[in-house]
C-alpha cells in the first residue's frame, strides 16, 4: 500500500554553527519556508494528479467504507460483481495494519447472494486468516448494503456466510438484530479434542493451560469458541487484571483446538448482566466479539450462572443477547456505525 504526497513547500537550510562537541549539543540550526517553485521543483500538484490517474487505470485502487461495531472495526469492500475478493489476503494485512495501511480488525467482502440469498459474505481477518463469519461484521454489512442500496427504511436481508445463513433486521432506532442461529455443542463439531458429556457437549471441561487448570465451555456459532468463568485457583474471574496479550495465544494455538478458537473471558456481574474479554483467532485481542458474546451466554445458561436473555459487556460498548428457548436460536442486537470512507493505493 503507498500514500501519494503533494509537496508545496519545502525546507532550506540556510546556516549552520556548531559550538561543541557531540551531535545535537549547542547547535544553532536556522531554517526558512520557502515555496518549492524557488527551489527548482516541478508541479507536484500535477505529478500527483497523473500519478492517480495512472494507478486508477492499472486497476491497483480500492475504494472503501470503514465501519464498526462498539469498536471491532471493518474495512467494508463492495464486492457485488464478482463472488471472487478483490483483494488477496496479503493485501487484507497490509490494509489492517494500523500504522502503514488503513487500520481494521479485518476485511469484509459485500459479494453476490447464492442459493436464493441477498448477499453473501466473506472475511480476512488482520492476520490473512479467513474465519467462517464475524458476529459484529454481519451487523456492519447490514448497515453497509442498506447504504449501498440507499435504504433508510428497517428490513432484513439473508447473507450466506460460511456459518451458513445469517439474517440481519435493521431497526427503526439503526441498531442491527441479527438470528444468529442455534449454537453447535457438540465438540466434533466445535471443534474441539476435549472430551464430551454424554450428549456430546463439553461443559465444566479441565483444560491445563500457563500451568493452571481453566474451566470452560465450548461453542460454536460457526465459528468455535472457549469459554472461560474461573480456573481451579480462581472461582471468579476479574477480566480486567488479566493479561489478554499472553493468555490469548496459548488457547488459541492449544493442541485440544484443531482448528483454533476464540476465547472468551466472562465475569458474572449478576444472572442478566455479564462482561467479557476476548482473544479472537487470528486478530488478537479486540474490542468486541458478536459471535463471542452470544457463545458466552449459551456457556453461562449451560454452567447455570444466566439467564437466557443478559447484557453483555464489552471493552467496545454492549450488546443486548437472548438464547430463545423456543426455537433454539441465539438473537443479537447492537449498533453498527459507519467511520468514514476512503480510496487506497495497492
Amino acid at each position: 500500500m503507498s500514500l501519494s504526497v503533494s509537496p508545496i513547500c519545502s525546507f532550506r537550510k540556510l546556516s549552520r554553527s556548531w559550538t561543541g562537541r557531540g551531535r545535537g549539543r549547542g547547535v544553532s540550526t536556522p531554517y526558512i519556508l520557502l515555496p518549492t517553485s524557488m527551489l527548482g521543483f516541478k508541479n507536484t500538484t500535477e505529478s500527483a494528479s497523473l500519478s492517480y490517474t495512472n494507478k486508477k487505470k492499472k486497476g491497483d485502487v480500492l475504494h472503501f467504507v470503514k465501519y464498526h461495531g462498539i469498536g471491532n472495526d471493518f474495512i467494508m469492500v463492495d464486492n457485488r460483481d464478482s463472488l471472487e475478493p478483490r483483494i488477496c489476503a496479503d493485501q487484507a494485512i497490509e490494509l489492517c495494519n494500523r500504522n502503514f495501511g488503513v487500520g481494521a480488525d479485518g476485511v469484509i467482502f459485500t459479494m453476490p447472494g447464492v442459493d436464493g440469498t441477498d448477499y453473501s459474505m466473506r472475511i480476512f481477518n488482520s492476520d490473512g486468516s479467513e474465519p467462517e463469519m464475524c458476529g459484529n461484521g454481519i451487523r456492519c454489512m447490514a448497515r453497509f448494503v442498506a447504504e449501498l442500496e440507499n435504504s433508510d427504511v428497517p428490513r432484513s436481508y439473508t447473507i450466506h456466510t460460511g456459518a451458513g445463513l445469517i439474517v440481519p433486521k435493521i431497526q427503526a432506532d439503526g441498531k442491527v438484530i441479527v438470528d444468529m442461529g442455534q449454537p453447535i455443542l457438540s465438540a466434533a463439531d466445535i471443534p474441539t479434542n476435549l472430551p464430551g458429556r454424554d450428549d456430546g457437549a463439553v461443559v465444566k471441561s479441565e483444560l491445563l493451560v500457563n500451568g493452571k487448570t481453566w474451566i470452560v465451555t465450548c461453542v460454536s456459532m460457526g465459528n468455535p469458541h472457549c469459554v472461560t468463568f474461573s480456573h481451579k485457583d480462581c472461582e471468579a474471574l476479574d477480566v480486567n487484571s488479566l493479561h489478554l496479550e499472553h493468555l490469548g495465544p496459548l488457547f488459541e494455538h492449544h493442541e485440544m483446538f484443531p482448528a483454533r478458537t476464540n476465547t472468551e473471558f466472562v465475569q458474572v456481574l449478576s444472572s442478566r448482566h455479564l462482561r467479557m474479554r476476548v482473544w479472537e483467532r487470528g486478530a488478537g485481542a479486540t474490542l468486541a466479539c458478536g459471535t463471542g458474546a452470544c457463545a458466552l451466554v449459551v456457556a453461562a445458561v449451560l454452567e447455570g450462572r444466566s439467564e437466557r436473555k443478559c447484557l453483555v459487556d464489552l471493552p467496545g460498548g454492549q450488546l443486548e443477547i437472548e438464547w430463545n428457548e423456543k426455537d433454539n436460536h441465539v438473537y443479537m442486537t447492537g449498533s453498527a456505525e459507519k467511520v468514514f470512507s476512503g480510496t487506497a493505493f495497492l
